[in-house]
């Protein structure tokens, strides 16, 4: 029966509460068939072992419609539950264009920031259709289907909400592109891994306070890339290539980064890095984590040392955005199909070029200017953001 044939039909909303057991759905359905009712819809919610089960469904013909009530309150009683039965008329009343995903994420998730998103979704002009959880740990993660406002608005609004209660809020359009986002390009330091590269290679150099300083400014937008790429680089002169070993050996992945790449995979998306840092590190990242894409910056080697220079095009800001790009083409993936992951200024272009741009614990100036922001040191909390609930991951043996 369509939504148009069901429009002006008597209805039966028929709820059922109370303590979750196996057969409750089985049992609600075998009472109503008795009267030959037809289901428009049916919504179950269970919630600490407590089951809230909705059933829709026509009335019955004939007058019986006080004997299905009778029955199914007796029904309920003998499992020691509670029913209500109210009347009226079709199904719910139709959403509301401009719809959205709205995922929440709280390391914990309290009801005073609850309170402050739903109240800012209704503020926005949206309402809330439907909430479910999609993770309980390492972080409480919800989702919000809302109905009634578009998208950009919708985000904006939570944005500046979210940064003053202390949650992390991704909004996204509803549809079925939001399955098909087939590409996902990270950062490498501080967002694939915890550390900087260079700094790495800078502690075996001796000068790892005079490379920390420089680093810390470019990331803010204080200087410029290239030059500071340059003159860290220049630091590194006459190390030893031996040290490229030590340095790969010294490198910790984020927690969750493991995560979020093989279900990414098992997923079908195809997964790249783009780094300032360096291929000798990438490259390496590329063959343990399976990566499709990765593209840095290459230490030049001669005669066994580095020369503390960089050969090949060098990736900048501007040069990751090209490089989404690149990697979306040979990926066959519109952009608006592509999410991007970074923690620095010289990755908003590549962020802001995204379909999804996530800033991952990153300095204020790129939280402003992502679309999302995920302040939690767990990047696997990104999956969340696509709609991915913990319970799958676990299933599929990811974690």
């Amino acid at each position: 029966m369509s939504a148009s044939q069901t429009s002006d039909v008597p209805t039966l909303l028929v709820k059922i509460f109370g303590k979750d057991r196996p057969g409750i759905t089985a049992g609600l359905f075998d009472t109503l068939a008795a009267y030959s009712v037809d289901v428009v819809d049916i919504e179950q919610v269970v919630t600490r072992g407590r089951i809230v089960l909705c059933a829709l469904v026509t009335k019955p013909a004939d007058g019986a419609e006080g004997e299905l009530r009778a029955t199914v309150h007796s029904w309920a009683e003998s499992l020691k539950m509670q029913a209500e039965i109210l009347s009226g008329t079709g199904d719910n009343r139709p959403r509301g264009s401009g719809r959205s995903h709205v995922t929440v994420l709280g390391h914990p998730l309290t009801a005073r920031s609850t309170a402050a998103i739903a109240s800012r979704i209704t503020a926005t002009g949206g309402n809330i259709d439907r909430i479910f959880r999609l993770a309980k740990y390492p972080v409480t993660a919800v989702e919000f289907a809302v109905s009634g406002c578009e998208t950009e608005p919708l985000r904006t609004a939570l944005a500046t909400a979210a940064s003053h209660i202390g949650v992390d809020v991704a909004v996204v359009s509803a549809g079925l592109h939001r399955r098909a986002q087939r590409l996902v390009v990270m950062d490498v330091d501080s967002t694939l891994i915890q550390d900087e590269v260079i700094e790495l290679f800078a502690a075996h150099a001796g000068c790892e306070a005079e490379v920390a300083e420089v680093t810390e400014r470019a990331m803010r937008g204080e200087l410029d890339f290239e030059q500071s790429l340059h003159a860290r680089v220049s630091l590194l002169a006459g190390l030893d290539a031996s040290v490229v070993d030590k340095v790969r050996s010294e490198v910790r992945l984020t927690p969750g980064a493991r995560t979020l790449i093989r279900t990414l995979k098992q997923l079908g998306y195809q997964v790249g890095v783009v780094s300032g840092g360096f291929t000798q590190v990438t490259d390496d990242l590329q063959d343990r984590l399976g990566l499709d894409f990765a593209s840095a910056n290459t230490l030049e080697i001669v005669d066994g040392k580095l020369t503390g220079r960089v050969t090949g095009e060098i990736v900048d800001r501007a040069g990751k955005a090209r490089l989404l790009r690149r990697f979306a083409a040979e990926a066959g993936v519109p952009l608006s199909q592509t999410v991007a992951i970074g923690d620095g200024a010289n990755d908003l272009d590549m962020l802001n070029a995204a379909g999804l741009g996530v800033a991952f614990n990153a300095k204020p100036v790129v939280r402003e200017a992502a679309h999302t922001a995920v302040n939690v040191p767990f990047l696997d909390a990104v999956l969340y953001l696509l709609g991915i609930t913990r319970e799958e991951v676990e299933a599929a043996g990811l974690t």
